[in-house]
């Protein structure tokens, strides 16, 4: 008869835990009940005691990893075993012997637009060139931005090299002649139209976005959108998002209103009001943003690159896009699915401690210069002892197996340059690899450095003649401290003597 386990959670997690367990198909049977409480982390023992009942022909009970309390003397009082699981659940299957969890990211259902801002400034190759760009970060249409003011005269030029190559293609203009232009071009969207200006949408085929006649003004973006689904158009509609302090709030606001009003329409929100003028890392201001448009069902994205802050704002959407979309599917918290969007810290910066780290050191036999990092700052081991620090200036007149080796000096260089940001930023640090920035950095670009990170090998010592004797390398460290006390020594001994004659003089006189 297999085993019946009985998995204890709270209402958050309670479907997510559901789906992990179905996934697993594991050989014993189980069932899982609601504790009652909303956070699982927030579960006590002795709330369990309280309220866990009914315990016939239970053979084991599986608390949240973060449950307080002991654990041992509940399962006294209740008569079964108990034991804590995994702290995140995500890690259920390969804490029961099974493959880890590996979420589905391939499915999203927001559509990126990403916007070359300086289209008119710029010739038809180079706008293909940046289209191309997007496209490898995840856009699906490209949207050319007109200029105020500025002409635009490859503007169907471009329109027909974007289609030509594949591209779906928006043009994005205040006047209406622009529009016109593009959407007689073979544009696919036209930005934006709105009520006094949706007789454009009578004369080209382009699918219209539609804003309000002035901010904020949402009766005549509802009377718009009315009109052109109306005449069976299709249309997205945008209330538009405003930079902080000039209104951001209540735009988020609008857009709810937007979609309790229309509840089929597809919405479109432009970012860039709150990514381009706010001077904060994107990353972190995309993932609250895509959490709004996931919960009010925003199927449309307009990403801008124009600050320089801002340069991987098309490639943080396309990530956002697919783990709020994970997330939501699972009715789960979007933690665990990806550490695209981690690009400064890690969940786990240090997976050791420094008692783990000493111990590592004390079983070392060979010359070579161990790197890793602890909440207690960089440690740098071999046979011969550690050196524990924070800054590795410091830390390198200790390091004498390097004094006549430039190239594993170089090696070692780098690598506690790295150990001394990954300290820092509490990142994650694995000696010879790249450090990792998430979406940061392009995907290609990292490969390529961890090539040569691990390539770096070739630069340290590999055969045991061409090392120092064992236990030289702290000996001498030792001896160079000696002969620089003595230095010391002499010289102020020698100051000492020449105040000696200072006083004498002054005697004398």
């Amino acid at each position: 008869m297999s085993e019946h386990i009985v998995f204890l959670t709270g209402k958050l997690a309670e479907k997510s835990l559901h789906q992990v367990l179905e996934s697993m198909q594991p050989e014993f049977s189980y069932e899982v009940r609601n504790i009652g409480v909303s956070v699982a982390a927030l579960m006590t023992v002795k709330l369990i005691e309280r309220r866990l009942t009914a315990l016939d022909g239970i053979d084991r009970i599986v608390v949240p990893g973060l449950c307080q309390g002991d654990i041992d003397a509940l399962a006294a009082q209740l008569g079964v075993s108990v034991e804590r699981g995994p702290k995140d659940l995500k890690d259920l299957p390969a804490y029961f012997g099974g493959k880890a969890f590996a979420p589905d990211l391939s499915r999203y259902d927001v559509r990126v637009f990403a916007e070359i801002v300086d289209a008119p400034q710029i010739d038809v190759a180079a706008i293909v060139e940046r289209a191309e760009r997007y496209r490898r970060d995840g856009a699906d249409v490209i949207d050319l931005g007109c200029l105020p003011g500025l002409d635009f005269p490859h503007l169907e030029d471009s329109v027909r090299a974007l289609r030509d190559a594949g591209f779906t293609v928006s043009v994005d203009s205040l006047e209406t002649d622009e529009l016109l232009r593009g959407g007689r071009a073979g544009a696919d969207y036209l930005l934006s139209l709105k009520e006094s200006t949706l007789w454009l949408a009578d004369e080209v085929a382009s699918t219209p976005i539609i804003i309000p006649e002035s901010p904020g003004d949402m009766d005549s973006l509802y009377r718009a959108v009315a009109s052109l689904t109306g005449q069976g158009r299709e249309c997205l509609a945008d209330s538009i998002l405003d930079p902080i302090h000039f209104g951001f709030t209540a735009s988020i606001v609008r857009y709810q209103q937007l979609r309790e009003q229309c509840p089929d329409i597809p919405i479109m929100m432009g970012i860039g009001n709150l990514t381009e003028l706010t001077e904060a890392d994107t990353t972190g201001i995309n993932a609250i943003l895509f959490g709004i448009i996931s919960e009010l069902r925003i199927t449309n994205v307009l990403a801008t690159e124009v600050s320089p802050h801002a340069r991987a704002a098309v490639r943080e959407a396309d990530s956002a896009r697919r783990q709020m979309f994970a997330a939501r599917e699972a009715n789960s918290l979007p933690k665990g699915y990806s550490d695209a969007l981690l690009t400064t810290h890690s969940r786990k910066p240090f997976p050791s401690t420094p008692e783990e780290i000493s111990e590592l050191a004390g079983q070392i036999r060979d010359p070579n210069y161990r790197v890793q990092i602890s909440e207690a700052g960089i440690h740098v081991f071999n046979r011969d002892g550690m050196s524990i620090g924070q800054e590795p200036f410091a830390m390198f007149p200790e390091l004498v197996q390097l004094e006549d080796d430039p190239p594993h000096a170089f090696y070692m260089g780098v690598e506690l340059a790295r150990a001394q940001i990954a300290w820092q930023l509490g990142k994650r640090y694995d000696q010879d690899e790249e450090l990792g920035w998430g979406v940061a950095v392009p995907a290609a670009v990292s490969e390529e450095a961890g090539d040569t990170a691990r390539a770096a090998h070739a630069l340290k010592p590999q055969s045991r003649q061409e090392f120092k004797e064992e236990g030289s390398t702290m000996k001498a460290s030792r001896a160079r401290k000696r002969k620089q006390a003595e230095r010391e020594q002499t010289t102020d001994n020698d100051n000492s003597g020449a105040d000696d004659r200072d006083d004498d003089r002054s005697s004398n006189d």
